[in-house]
């Protein structure tokens, strides 16, 4: 039996083989459009996204190879975000995975028009997979209202607006993590379910949203205790400009009993599920331990 790193090996592969044909494939002009496109997208990264979104699948049966589009279409759509979350009018941040981020390296123009492309490209995937049948159509429909204006737009835009106005309130805090965060991990568990006709429809869901609310705790406990070697980002930067953060909101030591108290949640909802849920199971440790 596959160990938790071979295992997540293993889907990362599948998914890395589906990107390297994208970007094997990618022609645009100018050059410095395809560069800026490609210089985010295949700077590192775990990839948390496709990987779950592909071990969702594979419990609950669905193809993978549909599934690895779906899965592209998520990590660009992702990968857009970053490069216009670290732009100086959004978070303001000159690193990313490491390396400048795309602005510092391409100027703020083209970083906006290579996430721009990224968007866009990745809804014309979606449109070639509507053409498979109906649960097709239906899965590009929900992983575009998971990025959209009821979604991850939505809790950016929640963000900015807290900052700017000072505002420390428990509900806000709880729909930006749903949205800024969740709402693409929530994609990555239950688009899988769609395209299986609603497989364990809303107990993914709401693994989805649990597990993202988990990765953000994490995220932002490691924005006081962890490192930019690891973390590959400048730290800190939340409590200087006091966003509406978890750990801004609760403080160390309750985000961390927090934590504790949503991973239990994400087991105990795949314990509800019946199929081998251990990979999953070992993914929310992943999440709830991480480093980086």
């Amino acid at each position: 039996m596959l160990n938790f790193q071979d295992k997540y090996s293993e889907y990362l592969a599948i998914f890395n083989s589906r990107l390297e044909k994208f970007c094997s494939e990618l022609d645009c002009k100018p050059d410095i459009l395809a560069e800026s496109i490609k210089y985010t997208l295949i700077n590192g990264g775990k990839r948390v996204r496709p990987v779950l979104m592909l071990a969702t699948g594979e419990l609950i049966g669905a193809d993978k190879e549909s599934l690895s589009d779906f899965a592209l279409a998520l990590e660009l759509i992702h990968t857009y975000s970053l490069i216009h979350d670290d732009l100086p009018e959004m978070d303001n941040d000159d690193f990313r995975r490491g390396k400048p981020s795309s602005h510092k390296v391409f100027g703020a123009g083209n970083a906006v028009l290579a996430g721009d492309g990224l968007l866009n490209t990745a809804y014309a995937i979606l449109f070639d997979c509507c053409k498979r049948g109906r649960e097709y159509a239906d899965a590009a429909k929900f992983l575009c209202d998971c990025a959209g204006i009821n979604g991850m737009v939505a809790g950016q835009s929640a963000d900015l607006y807290c900052e700017k106005n000072a505002i420390c309130d428990e509900e806000w805090l709880e729909y930006i993590v749903l949205n800024k965060t969740a709402k693409l991990i929530t994609a990555a568990t239950t688009v899988p379910s769609v395209l299986k006709g609603g497989r364990y429809f809303l107990e993914l869901k709401q693994f989805g949203e649990d597990l993202g609310r988990l990765f953000q705790i994490v995220d932002d406990i490691l924005d006081v205790k962890g490192s930019f070697e690891k973390m590959g980002k400048t730290l800190g930067k939340d409590k200087n400009e006091n966003k509406l953060t978890y750990v801004n909101f609760y403080g160390m030591d309750e985000s961390c009993v927090y934590a504790d108290i949503i991973y239990d949640k994400c087991i105990k909802i795949l314990d509800g599920i019946d199929a081998d849920t251990e990979f999953l199971k070992q993914f929310v440790s992943f999440v709830r331990h991480r480093d980086t």
